[in-house]
């Protein structure tokens, strides 16, 4: 298996891996124009010139991105092709010298694997739900959102997140390395 970014002429392998999820109900559906315009995001896997998977490192400013439609063909899952994809995103990252990642997603134990932790949609920024508004779950959504630090103990507030925190929690939390807010939260959102 190699990894590459992704080209136009992938559009048409992309759209059909990608939305075969999307008709499951597990990943939002892609059009074409749309992954031409994102067509940069994204990252591919192959085997033999086939694209077996994708994922896309989509950015909301100058230290925050979305890992999207991350995708693996059924018959290729649980071969390393979606841990390889993530490596390749996070690296990515780093050159771009983000400080965290995030994304939704159905599969949390996936996530929780490559370092990502459980946070509530809240708190991630508003513009990251723009894809939201045309999704058919928009007012049930059960997706779960992740978050990874790739900076430890750096301030994310200024990313846009936590921005439905109290007024009073938002210095401590400033001031907090990511673990720590990350527990703090989860304890406040059970209370």
């Amino acid at each position: 298996m190699t990894l590459r970014k992704a080209k136009m002429g992938d559009i048409p392998a992309l759209t059909a891996l990608i939305n075969g999820f999307a008709r499951a109900g597990s990943m939002l559906p892609r059009t074409e124009f749309e992954l031409s315009e994102g067509i940069r995001d994204f990252t591919v896997a192959l085997e033999d010139d086939r694209i077996v998977g994708c994922a896309g490192l989509h950015f909301y400013g100058p230290t925050l991105a979305e890992v999207r439609s991350l995708a693996v063909d059924p018959s290729r899952q649980k071969t390393g092709a979606g841990q390889a994809l993530m490596e390749a995103l996070e690296r990515e990252a780093r050159e771009f010298d983000l400080d965290a990642v995030f994304a939704f997603t159905y599969v949390p134990g996936f996530f929780a694997k490559m370092g990502y932790h459980e946070v509530e949609r809240g708190d991630l920024p508003l513009k990251a739900w723009k894809d939201c508004l045309r999704c058919p779950k928009f007012q049930a959504c059960d997706e779960i959102a992740v978050l990874k630090v790739l900076k430890p103990g750096v301030s994310l507030v200024h990313s846009g997140l936590n921005p439905g925190l109290p007024s009073e929690l938002r210095p401590e939390l400033h001031a907090a390395p990511i673990e720590q807010k990350l527990i703090q939260l989860s304890a406040l959102r059970r209370n």
